[in-house]
């Protein structure tokens, strides 16, 4: 009878699962999946096509579907290639993440985070502000703002922007395609 009962209340919960549990638990498989090297997975809860659309701004709307998929394609393996690696060392010392409460307006939200890192060394305090689309059903990613700045906003405006309004989208995947084949060495798990 209690093993019915421990199903019964632990199949109950995620339906009873509050908007903050419901945001906060794809950005925990997020961190998790960076942290012991399964970027795969973590990359699969990001909404590359809202991402997409943010970092070319008005420039998306020129691009093909074919274009667009690269992009994504692209951009997906070259965060995970370059973000990764670095996120994944800073978690190495990860004590908890503390989530606020979520702001959620239809099908997009956002939730800030206090990342606390406890290095024998020096004891962090991370504040992360993430922007969530609701797509298919599911909470991804869009952007993810460490200590106030925003990370597609750099990208956009700095690399981005510049590149698609000085050789286009042909330049731009070029460009990327570069990037991607001098990581090679960077496997992503």
């Amino acid at each position: 009878m209690r093993l019915l009962l421990a199903l019964t209340t632990a199949l109950a919960v995620p339906a009873f699962a509050g908007p903050k549990e419901e945001l906060s638990k794809p950005l925990t498989t997020i961190v998790n999946s960076v942290r012991y090297g399964k970027d795969k997975a973590a990359l699969k809860l990001f909404a590359t096509e809202e991402q997409g659309k943010f970092l070319c701004a008005d420039y998306w709307a020129k691009g093909t579907d074919a274009q667009k998929k690269e992009f994504q394609d692209l951009f997906t393996q070259l965060f995970g290639k370059i973000a990764f690696p670095k996120i994944r060392k800073n978690f190495e010392n990860l004590d908890t993440i503390l989530y606020d409460d979520p702001a959620v307006t239809g099908e997009t939200a956002q939730i800030a985070s206090t990342i606390l890192i406890n290095h024998p060394l020096k004891k962090q305090e991370l504040k992360v502000k993430y922007n969530l689309a609701k797509l298919g059903g599911a909470w991804k990613v869009i952007d993810v703002a460490v200590l106030g700045d925003s990370m597609l906003t750099g990208i956009r405006d700095d690399q981005v922007v510049p590149l698609l309004k000085d050789t286009g989208w042909d330049g731009l995947l070029k460009a990327m395609r570069t990037k991607n084949d001098e990581l090679k060495d960077v496997v992503l798990k």
